[in-house]
């Protein structure tokens, strides 16, 4: 096979993404795994609102819906009482709620929309070593015929918590393990507790927690993900890994049945073990995500408790967020620190999972906040801010709308030509380039046809030809004849969820971020903002 441009170690969810992305902009890659064969456990089960709107940009989001079930809250019991009962429930203004889904699942998904692609999965094939240098990275591939030598531009590890390329890059990996022992069961569970509610129910003495029971649905009739603390005659010691699964000592049905029976809410049997394991967990991040042409993401780059599932949410968006920068790198119009900004941007969201994870499995999701609606947006991954980024730009002090650095809303009711039913502002979006709102109301001045078409121009000269531009028409004017897309506001969303008024723009990422609002802008703060992005 030729050498690719972008070598990928690791084909779970987070090399997937990274694949898929990559070669839906044209970029040459190879994706290796050293299995043989997909897993068959769920690891992962919780897909979040935020990353529903990037498998939505992937074209994967109908089957993950298909295939799903939504998560509508989760009961709490402590020593048999309930105490507490939590409605996963957000804003209107939010597309997508909470699904639950095996990650076995996410990935044979993901692996369809890749093939679609051309691209395929090498099995049974491992990253055993590599080095780098200015002319590309030179690694040596080890399958069942022996060893390869492989060169590519760049090296993404997406190999888990163990992986070979933070190993070979020499990145430090500072955290702890924790001293329990956890034990995992995929069950059906015959209990009569609401569909879609996970179950979280305690005992505690003295205020200390000394037995656990989380309960995670899964699709289909009755079917739940368990955890509990694994018994003293399944527990391993001393440990032979530190974070994931010890296949060595599975637990059986009648290990999870007598935690239910000290713990369930309500009689109930477990039947149908489809799989289970002993587990482990640290917690532990790298202290940079990338040296010069190799980048790590997802467990490669950070390991933490799976409450809340925010692990394999936080690895597909490192995927997602590095996918676009080295794309553009590639094509030769990337700026020069482009892609130092995946690690100013990607790492502090990692840092700050890692502690949330750590307190919320110590203490319960959201526990000690005030602000129950901002705990659900924050697990929901909505609320993560790339403000500090040298990509993004500083907005004025009169910005209304959601700020540079913060996820891009959708809008609802919006019309446009020839087309019958109203329509959402994410489905305008390419996903692939980025994409340049203008907004004009009747204050926007009698000028604003010839500032439009200025910004126009100089957005498409400085992202050299990489956006799209759509003009926001108010519902009460009719904009002079323009050679852009018009797009009315019919219902007024798209001012309300952006605060626009008079002439605004706006640019939108290809991960859905905001990089640059303003209200009256120039030609040159649009040049000056793509200046950090496009050469």
């Amino acid at each position: 096979m030729v050498d690719p441009e972008v070598l990928i170690a690791g084909a779970g969810p987070v090399g997937l993404t990274a694949a898929i992305e990559l070669a839906r902009r044209g970029v040459t890659c190879r994706i290796i795994d050293a299995a043989a064969e997909p897993p068959r456990y769920a690891k992962a089960v919780g897909i979040q609102p935020r990353t529903l709107e990037v498998f939505e940009g992937m074209g994967v989001l109908r089957q993950v819906l298909d295939s799903s079930i939504e998560l509508r809250g989760q009961i709490v019991y402590v020593n048999g009482v309930e105490v507490e009962r939590v409605a996963l429930t957000l804003p209107a203004d939010i597309p997508y709620r909470f699904v639950g889904l095996p990650q076995y699942e996410t990935e044979r998904i993901l692996r369809k929309r890749l093939d679609a692609t051309g691209l395929h999965v090498e099995r049974g094939t491992e990253l055993t070593h590599f080095e780098q240098d200015d002319s590309g990275v030179h690694a040596v591939l080890t399958d069942e015929k022996g060893e390869r030598r492989v060169q590519a531009q760049y090296l993404i590890g997406c190999d888990g918590a163990h992986s070979v390329v933070r190993k070979g890059l020499g990145l430090s990996f500072e955290g702890a393990a924790f001293a329990e022992q956890y034990m995992l069961g995929d069950v059906e569970l015959d209990w009569s507790l609401p569909r879609g509610y996970g179950v979280r129910s305690m005992h505690r003495t003295d205020g200390v927690t000394d037995d656990l029971l989380v309960c995670i649905p899964l699709p289909g009739p009755y079917r739940y993900r368990v955890s509990m603390l694994v018994p003293e005659e399944l527990a391993t010691a001393p440990a032979t890994v530190e974070h994931g699964f010890e296949g060595s000592h599975p637990p059986e049905l009648h290990h999870i049945q007598a935690v239910l029976d000290r713990l369930a809410p309500e009689r109930v049997t477990a039947s149908s073990l489809r799989w289970s394991s002993v587990f482990r967990i640290s917690h532990r991040i790298v202290d940079s995500y990338s040296r010069a042409r190799v980048f790590v993401a997802g467990d490669a780059a950070h390991i933490h408790p799976p409450t809340g599932a925010q692990g394999m949410n936080t690895g597909i968006q490192d995927a997602h967020n590095l996918a676009w920068k080295l794309a553009l790198t590639l094509a030769g119009i990337g700026a020069p620190d482009l892609l130092a900004s995946y690690d100013a941007e990607r790492r502090p969201v990692g840092a700050e999972v890692v502690g949330r994870t750590v307190r919320s499995a110590r203490e319960g999701i959201g526990a000690g906040e005030a602000n129950p609606g901002f705990v659900i947006r924050r697990e929901a991954q909505l609320l993560i801010d790339y403000s500090a980024s040298p990509l993004v730009s500083n907005a004025s002090a009169d910005i209304r709308g959601p700020l540079p650095g913060q996820r891009a809303p959708d809008a609802a009711g919006l019309a446009r030509d020839a087309v019958a039913f109203p329509i959402r502002l994410f489905s305008l979006l390419g996903r692939t380039d980025h994409t340049v709102l203008i907004y004009v109301d009747d204050t926007a001045g009698p000028e604003s046809s010839a500032a439009v078409a200025a910004l126009t121009d100089a957005a498409r000269r400085a992202a050299h030809g990489r956006v799209d531009v759509y003009l926001i028409a108010a519902a009460d004017i009719e904009p002079e004849s323009s050679p852009l897309p018009v797009i009315r506001d019919r219902d007024g969303d798209f001012a309300r969820s952006y605060g626009a008024k008079g002439l605004c723009a706006y640019v939108i990422r290809p991960d859905g971020y905001l990089g640059f609002t303003e209200h009256a802008p120039t030609p040159e703060d649009l040049t000056k903002h793509f200046a950090s992005i496009f050469r």
